[in-house]
């Protein structure tokens, strides 16, 4: 039997929101011996034309989070574009300068910066690049300040600039979500932030226990399913921001079969429940994620956005950068 088409027109039509937090060390530089990460990082920044080729295949648009320390070529030009201000955490460990200064190699370059990776977003079609700060800076933690906000985020809007990028949408990094920081992102030309979703075990990541953890974990392969919203949720936090809600973190890949199967299997059928509600859908996670097992994570993610392209055939469903998502229902 032959599915009927009931897709509606475009303007009332759901939609596929898909973020990438591009950080590779700068994300995660608090966390692990980068010494024991060259492979790691190696496939990362192998995975990463694969991913936009893909995307390019199936005419998924998508934004990048990029750290905006990405952006420079090498050390030298790393230390020419420290910002005016930089954030005194209590806790020096999260100090991406402190780190930067006690690594400084010509090897190290390859974990640190990527900007023919960027070039190679910029020129794919249905990808904007978007921010994820200059440090990938920590906006609750204690020692920052609106002052050292503003100049990080200046750097990376500049340095975006320079590169022909206009820069209109943030992902706080390790969601750690400041409204009271969205007057300086109006300032400087923000009009999308990506806020997190709406359940207890999302609601302060920069504090979360065990508990929390395990729930963030296991949601992804058990508990409610509804985790698409209608488009007059997503609302101004600002005179000029929209806070897109994400809905749902795709694990990386683990060896685990049935993990897996249930994980893929929740994924596309909340895509699905989105696409015939009319609903907007917004899946995010890290290129580095896909460094472990990336061929595995590839097929995962081909079958995936499979399942958004035939949504789109049968209902119309649609895919959207967070600000090609913001003009359309701005």
């Amino acid at each position: 039997m032959v599915k009927k088409n009931t897709a509606p027109k475009n303007n009332e039509s759901g939609g596929l929101v898909i973020t990438l937090d591009f950080e590779l060390l700068w994300g995660v530089f608090d966390k692990v011996n980068y010494n024991e990460k060259w492979e790691y990082f190696k496939a990362t920044r192998l995975v990463i034309p694969k991913i936009l080729n893909l995307f390019d295949k199936y005419s998924i648009h998508c934004t990048w989070a990029v750290v905006g320390m990405l952006f420079n070529e090498n050390w030298e030009e790393w230390e020419s574009n420290i910002p005016s201000e930089i954030p005194n955490y209590h806790n020096p460990l999260l100090s991406a300068y402190d780190y930067g200064n006690s690594i400084k190699s010509k090897e190290t370059e390859f974990l640190c910066f990527a900007p023919q990776l960027i070039r190679q977003i910029q020129n794919t079609r249905g990808q904007e690049i978007g921010t994820h700060t200059y440090s990938h800076y920590y906006c609750l933690e204690p020692g920052q300040t609106l002052l050292t906000f503003k100049a990080d985020l200046q750097k990376s809007i500049e340095l975006a600039d320079k590169n022909a990028i206009l820069t209109h949408s943030l992902v706080f990094p390790r969601n750690q979500y400041n409204i009271d920081y969205l007057e300086i992102c109006d300032e400087l030309g923000i009009k999308n932030v990506r806020s997190n979703p709406e359940n207890w075990y999302w609601d302060d990541t920069q504090e979360s226990g065990l508990l929390e953890k395990i729930f963030r974990t296991g949601d992804a392969y058990a508990g409610p399913k509804d985790k698409s919203y209608l488009r007059k949720e997503i609302q101004h936090v600002s005179e000029n921001i929209k806070a897109q809600k994400a809905s749902r973190l795709l694990r990386p890949f683990t060896n685990n079969k049935i993990q897996e199967k249930l994980k893929l299997s929740r994924i596309k059928a909340e895509i699905t429940k989105a696409a015939k509600r009319n609903e907007i859908y917004h899946l995010w996670w890290h290129p580095h994620n896909f460094g472990c097992h990336p061929d595995e994570s590839l097929q995962a993610l081909e079958e995936v956005v499979k399942h958004v392209k035939n949504c789109g055939k049968l209902y119309g469903f649609n895919s959207y950068t967070m600000d090609e998502l913001y003009k359309e229902f701005h």
